[in-house]
């Protein structure tokens, strides 16, 4: 028996009504001004000491987007994605699971939207990106266990009849990788006029694996001779998964670094489009993070240190080599969302964290000691 909405022997889904497709074109329509009010994110030349050997570091400085985040992109491009995939109507409670960040910029594309909106969100997420969501008008759901993040999305989407986003399998198809001002093609566009314009490295983490899939994919579109890193948190499957297909899932102690990392590979992580990884321990990307940020003048997030640590390696590799060249990185977002964790010397210390060879380690290649020629 067909239901009310027949007629004349035709059957038309619900997300497909005349009224339906009116507010969708006009939130596609706020998005897009959205992003056209938005400006480009800054790349930024860390000054490096005569150790790195004519290595030049960049970081492409993702928390200065309008939600503090790299996530900024990866969450408008979800929207786009569900909106145009007739996932989400006017008044549908948009639900997702995430570590924090992905939930911060959510919540403003919601409230942007006007849609209801509810983070799924481990207990260890730190207070201030639960203050941030909410903020936003976003509702938490705090799980004991990260791992139990999806189901429980996934519960409460089917119980308020919402949707759930799902970063993790949408990630590497919501974004396109072939252009259109993404992240990789932003980076080449900034790095035209410098020394080494072709970067040697480009170095990200994975939490969905969307950015690392948009990077690599874009490099063998357009040819380029760079090579993709991703560091990765040791309390992490994907590297392990990356050295061998079998392992798919670790139930070791789990990273404290938010936003990348996983206890299980992701849908949206495609290992074959990764030249290398780098698994970088807890206490080193904490150290990083904060001896950077005494570099910069301001504060960065636990996963920028993650990045760096990989990027120190890469650096000692090609001095070594006497290789000159480029890598560009990613500033991933502020350390004012990590001011009682990261940025806590008693939470630092409880949690074994302290890590004064690392601080040492960077204060040799990024330190105040001398400069190499041109920095």
């Amino acid at each position: 028996m067909l239901g009310n909405d027949t007629a004349g022997g035709e059957v038309h889904s619900p997300g497909a009504r005349a009224g339906d497709r009116g507010w969708v074109a006009d939130a596609i329509a706020r998005l897009m001004a959205e992003q056209r009010r938005s400006a480009d994110t800054h790349l930024i030349e860390v000054p490096l000491s005569a150790a790195a050997g004519g290595v030049r570091l960049y970081l492409k400085d993702e928390s200065s987007h309008p939600t503090g985040s790299l996530k900024h992109r990866l969450a408008r491009s979800l929207f786009l994605h569900a909106l145009c995939n007739g996932w989400i109507e006017a008044a549908t409670t948009v639900v997702e699971a995430s570590s924090g960040s992905t939930a911060v910029s959510e919540a403003y594309f919601a409230r942007l939207l006007g849609l209801p909106f509810v983070a799924v969100l481990p207990r260890s997420t730190s207070p201030e990106k639960i203050a941030a969501i909410e903020h936003l008008g976003g509702r938490c759901h705090k799980v004991a266990d990260p791992r139990t993040v999806y189901a429980e999305a996934e519960r409460i989407a089917a119980g308020t009849g919402g949707h759930y986003l799902d970063q993790f399998t949408y990630a590497e198809r919501a974004t396109d990788w072939r252009g259109n001002n993404n992240i990789a093609e932003s980076i080449f566009a900034q790095m035209a006029l410098e020394a080494h314009p072709i970067p040697t490295w480009i170095v990200c983490g994975a939490g969905t694996g969307g950015t690392s899939a948009t990077i690599g994919r874009y490099l063998r579109y357009r040819g380029h001779a760079t090579r993709l890193c991703v560091a990765d948190p040791e309390g992490s499957v994907f590297h392990r998964y990356f050295a061998d297909r079998s392992v798919t899932a670790w139930d070791g102690p789990m990273t404290l670094v938010e936003g990348i990392g996983r206890p299980r590979v992701e849908p949206s992580f495609v290992p074959n489009v990764i030249d290398r990884m780098i698994a970088v321990p807890d206490a080193a990307s904490f150290g990083a993070a904060r001896q950077l940020s005494a570099v910069l003048g301001r504060r960065c997030g636990p996963s920028t240190g993650t990045n760096l640590v990989a990027c120190l390696t890469l650096i000692e590799e090609m001095a070594a080599r006497r290789e000159q060249g480029s890598i560009v990185t990613l500033l991933c977002d502020p350390g004012e969302r990590y001011a009682s964790t990261c940025f806590s010397d008693a939470w630092m210390a409880s949690r074994g964290l302290v890590c004064p060879e690392q601080a040492a380690r960077i204060e040799r290649m990024v330190g105040q000691g001398e400069r190499q020629a041109g920095a």
